[in-house]
């Protein structure tokens, strides 16, 4: 038995199922609201398609959280938003950040550690090694579920028959990682585009490697007709997230898809030769010794073979010795619109709450917010509190909002932050009262979703006096 933050008695905990960013932020977010806690992780007792280790906070695909400027960028304003928060995923980040220009990138092995030591040291928190197979126990008041892209089979058909209606599902693909020592650099060189520097980088954060226009032709038609891992039956037929597309799907898509998007040349200069590259592949920074480097935008359902094969045509990769390959996985989320309610609820069944990716956001930071987000739904439901949800105009409040009613629940996909999602805004002024027009729109535009965001969740944060709570 433990006392709230309200001193009165505390007898049944929150129970959280999954271990992943959401889970962990879902859990710290409570307990240091004063909350018991258990978190239940289903590894190593039982494993998925994607993981590798039993860690909690284990980064299954990059090891970028994506643009860090909260000033000009959606992300990069979720990002501050959660550090206002007082993020528990955010403190590992910035405390295992890596060089990876103007983005937020971690160590991931450094990151999990970070995660899991935090939420072990608190005296509230259980963390219980066992998988939830099915609807959690009715005597389990107050549950999270955020079991992620691969739920368990047994959990997902139970949340299906409950809801009424199957998960929907899509393919989520995760790119090979590089030993640095095998990349030719005299091929090769660092630079980030445009040499812009990033958290704890220096503008030369980046590993890029040229292609010629002959040499990118070639390199689209193996990947086109490069093998592929088949399919089973269970997943045939399943959409892809737009946003982490397999390369070789970009490819079939038109010849110059990938020189307009991972493999796009622009804000880069081969010191190795005069002339301007066709083409570029980039490698990002994977863990903080420099030791890895993952090839950024290459996710891929390419068999292993042909993947060593093909990926050793790109000048600098051709000794290439790769840590980890490529692979594919299916990713499960449910109707949030149809299904949740502002506060995270399942409607059919209150006491239960969703978080992370299986609410049908991507990416890592937004997974984490939404996490963020139930844990502190589920600590003031449970102090009998009444939480608002997080104003609109912020990237917090516009992720909900889409989540909880803002998206087509017919048409309903998975969504990283983005300033679509936020009501519209006026046109930004310059300082003697004119509209800013031309080239300068775009940014101050941006700009003005920022400041507006922050000033608003800056009164937002001073009504909850929960966060500032400690165990």
């Amino acid at each position: 038995m433990s006392r709230n933050i309200l001193g009165c008695e505390q007898v049944q905990p929150l129970h959280i199922i999954g271990g992943g960013l959401a889970g962990c932020e879902a859990a710290w977010q409570a307990a240091r609201a004063g909350i018991p806690v258990v978190l239940h992780e289903m590894r190593p007792h039982t494993g998925t398609e994607a993981h590798e280790t039993d860690r909690l906070a284990e980064m299954v695909c990059s090891n970028s959280f994506r643009s860090d400027d909260h000033q000009t960028s959606a992300i990069g304003l979720l990002h501050e938003e959660m550090r206002r928060t007082g993020s528990l995923v955010m403190q590992a980040a910035d405390a295992n950040k890596v060089p990876a220009g103007s983005a937020l990138a971690v160590d991931r092995e450094g990151f999990s550690r970070s995660v899991e030591a935090a939420l072990a040291a608190l005296p509230n928190v259980t963390i219980e090694r066992n998988e939830v197979a099915g609807l959690p126990p009715a005597e389990w008041r107050h549950v999270i579920i955020a079991t992620g892209p691969l739920t368990s089979a047994p959990l997902a058909q139970a949340i299906s028959e409950l809801t009424g209606a199957e998960s929907l599902a899509f393919f989520d693909a995760i790119a090979p990682i590089v030993y640095a020592d095998s990349i030719d650099l005299s091929q090769a060189w660092y630079q980030s585009r445009y040499d812009k520097p990033g958290p704890g980088g220096t503008g030369k954060d980046y590993i890029n490697c040229p292609l010629d226009a002959d040499q990118y032709a070639a390199f689209i038609g193996a990947l086109i007709t490069g093998e592929k891992t088949q399919f089973k039956e269970w997943e045939r037929n399943t959409p892809y997230f737009e946003g982490c597309l397999p390369i070789e799907v970009m490819a079939e898509r038109g010849p110059q898809t990938l020189r307009y998007g991972p493999m796009k040349p622009v804000g880069l200069t081969n010191p190795h030769r005069p002339e301007k590259p066709h083409a570029v592949v980039q490698l990002r920074q994977d863990n903080a010794l420099g030791t890895l480097y993952n090839i950024v935008g290459f996710q891929t359902k390419l068999k292993h073979a042909e993947q060593t094969r093909i990926f050793r045509s790109i000048p600098g990769l051709q000794n290439a010795r790769f840590a980890r390959l490529g692979g594919i996985h299916r990713n499960t989320f449910i109707n949030s619109p149809r299904l949740l309610d502002n506060r995270l609820r399942l409607k059919a069944m209150p006491r239960l709450r969703f978080a992370g990716q299986i609410t049908g956001v991507e990416g890592y930071v937004e997974s984490a917010a939404i996490g963020l987000l139930a844990g502190l739904f589920a600590a003031a439901e449970m102090q009998n509190r009444e939480m608002p949800p997080p104003p609109v105009n912020t990237a917090m409040g516009a992720l909900l909002q889409h989540l909880t009613g803002g998206a087509v629940a017919d048409s309903f996909q998975p969504m990283n932050i983005n300033f679509g999602l936020f009501p519209p805004i006026d046109a930004p002024m310059t300082a003697d009262g004119k509209r800013v027009r031309g080239k300068a729109k775009a940014p101050a535009r941006k700009g003005s979703f920022c400041s507006r965001a922050l000033q608003d969740q800056q009164e937002w944060l001073a009504s909850l006096p929960i966060i500032a709570a400690a165990p």
